[in-house]
């Protein structure tokens, strides 16, 4: 299956699209001014980060690969959404705000204050950089024991993506199956056994790591794109082939359910499912 974009006006074709198939491309969405403006806000940030020039809030080393290359370089800026004006205004959209509460339900709300909010990424995978890939997940396997799923993640592509640069592989139709919660990594009490749209066992265990999916597609976004993806999805990050390449994205998520609820980062399930 080749993932089809489709204009935000759409309405009819992305809900069916991410309905079946667990997400949905977006593009045209956002402005070459837009961009540049979140491009500068975001590597502005970036090198405040490293600077010592922002509270420690903003800066993370949760989810890489080698936390000691984390004084030299950020791959993340943590509630980039209070930093920079642009990004805010991108991640509110009314037309994107209209779709997610006609995906998520018309009380659907930004994670804009907890488990880091929204987040600027660098995955470039240079020497400098601490982040290489990300394995096998479900987003929802990160937090399991919260009553705030089902939920959609959003990633606004500052750079095209590639396999020069990384892209995402994703399972269509996973987000159906009830897939179990993490089994190599503590959690949290009182959390949820499995995850999913339907109670449907998957046809096969989730790997731990890397390796090749039955049915599994790349999705390659262009500058500008916006994706989104159900939290029962499987998806899982390709390492980029070319180390002299970048590969940026503004990254967060709609959720449902009580807002309170959402607790801090410390529910975070570090490494689930990789």
């Amino acid at each position: 299956m080749e993932p089809a974009a489709f204009s935000v006006t759409d309405l009819d074709a992305i809900e069916r699209h991410y309905r079946a198939h667990g997400f949905a491309l977006i593009r045209g969405l956002y402005s070459e001014d837009v961009l540049q403006r979140v491009e500068a806000d975001c590597v502005g940030a970036q090198s405040d980060v490293v600077a010592g020039a922002l509270p420690p809030r903003y800066g993370s080393t949760a989810f890489l690969d080698d936390e000691s290359k984390a004084a030299a370089f950020a791959n993340y800026v943590e509630y980039v959404n209070e930093l920079s004006p642009a990004v805010l205004a991108a991640v509110t959209e009314p037309a994107l705000v209209a779709l997610l509460r006609r995906l998520l339900g018309a009380d659907c709300w930004l994670n804009d204050a907890h488990r880091f909010g929204v987040v600027y990424q660098d995955a470039r995978p240079g020497r400098e950089s601490g982040y290489s890939r990300i394995g096998w997940h479900a987003d929802w396997q990160a937090a399991p024991n919260l009553a705030i799923w089902p939920s959609t993640a959003f990633t606004l592509h500052i750079d095209a993506t590639s396999p020069a640069n990384g892209f995402l592989r994703v399972v269509p139709g996973s987000h159906l199956w009830a897939t179990p919660a993490p089994r190599n990594v503590p959690l949290p009490e009182a959390s949820r056994p499995f995850g999913g749209h339907t109670s449907s066992p998957a046809p096969f265990p989730m790997p731990l790591g890397f390796e090749k999916i039955p049915g599994e597609v790349a999705v390659y976004c262009e500058r500008g794109d916006l994706l989104l993806h159900d939290a029962y999805l499987w998806h899982s990050a390709a390492r980029a082939s070319d180390d002299d390449t970048t590969r940026r994205h503004i990254r967060g998520g709609y959720f449902t359910g009580d807002k309170a609820a959402d607790g801090s980062r410390e529910v975070f399930v570090k490494n689930a499912a990789r």
